[in-house]
């Protein structure tokens, strides 16, 4: 059996009661180390095999997991956050698939909830914006043109990037000409939750030069929109004029 695990933001305690407990029991673990905080391996039992998945491809982790079949040990998969973001999951399980591995999948804590959280942040406002956009800039990688940042950016929502803080000039110049402005409020959060944590709030006209001032290459997320800034409405459903299934409001 093949657990997929999400391991949650960074701090150690944001993993889900049930991915600390297959991380427990697990006989393997195949961690995403280039992210994953290797204090989470500290549930590992003892003689529990531990690889670390930034030194292999896919074909070396699928392997991994088939000679643990073989043997009848448990694997646990342990991504960054909650894998179904950029988890590079879905390679995975069909290759599981293939191969009949019996597998399921436990959902982590997103970093872009922990940068939320770093920055006391909602981010769906009462007329200011009720939509997230999570989405990454183009690099080795390309994203499909459809949903490039200009395009992206034209909605004016809440945008969370992911995998673009070494693109930043990039990035900024994408995001303007999308339709944010130069002066619009935007933050960068270097690790959320980890002990060293690092929050910069800025404007889109400054994303590069903050994240240059202070040093911040990778291992950040970028946020955008008017959901950073002080101007919003007040919630409906705790209006007291507001009559809801539970509540009739005041006339």
């Amino acid at each position: 059996m093949v657990h997929f695990v999400g391991a949650g933001p960074g701090a150690p305690d944001l993993i889900t009661l049930r991915g600390a407990k297959l991380l427990e029991e697990a006989d393997v673990i195949i961690y995403a180390g280039s992210l994953v905080n290797p204090a989470l391996l500290d549930r590992a039992k003892e003689g529990c095999r531990i690889r670390n998945s930034a030194q292999m491809t896919l074909e070396e982790v699928v392997e991994e997991i088939v000679a643990a079949e073989k043997e009848g040990k448990t694997t646990v998969r342990l991504h960054t956050g909650d894998p179904s973001i950029y988890g590079a999951i879905r390679e995975q399980i069909d290759q599981l698939e293939a191969r009949g591995i019996p597998y399921d999948v436990t959902p982590g804590v997103s970093s872009f909830c922990g940068a939320a959280a770093a920055l006391g942040a909602e981010y769906t406002l009462p007329e200011v914006s009720q939509t997230v956009i999570i989405s990454r800039m183009a690099g080795r990688t390309p994203v499909p043109a459809k949903e490039s940042i200009p395009a992206l950016a034209s909605h004016g929502a809440t945008m969370v990037l992911f995998l673009s803080t070494g693109l930043l000039e990039g990035l900024q110049a994408q995001l303007m000409e999308g339709g944010y402005q130069a002066d619009s409020p935007a933050a960068i959060v270097y690790k959320a939750t980890w002990p060293d944590e690092k929050v910069f709030r800025c404007t889109v006209g400054t994303l590069a030069k903050t994240a240059a001032d202070h040093q911040i290459t990778k291992t950040a997320l970028i946020l955008v929109g008017g959901f950073l800034g002080d101007t919003y409405e007040r919630s409906k459903l705790y209006d007291p004029t507001f009559t809801t299934e539970f509540r009739k409001g005041v006339e």
